[in-house]
């Protein structure tokens, strides 16, 4: 079962989702991606007590740590 939610962004943040999705439904789908990905990374960390952090592939080195999620 699907439900409707009505969302008010700030400028800032409808402007970046502007710029990723070509279409009304890119946006839909642009969303529902972060969000999901948002619930499952503070889950993950909750239940294993870790992190989340932004990492150079090539040398592993932790380059920004995301606080307060």
């Amino acid at each position: 079962m699907a439900v409707r939610l009505n969302l008010i962004l700030s400028e800032d943040l409808h402007a970046q989702i502007e710029q990723c999705a070509a279409t009304p439904d890119d946006k839909a789908l642009l969303i529902r991606k972060a969000l999901a990905l948002y619930l499952e990374a503070t889950r993950a960390a909750r239940e294993k007590d870790l992190g989340l952090a932004l990492f150079d592939r090539h040398s592993r080195e932790i380059r920004t740590e995301i606080v307060g999620f």
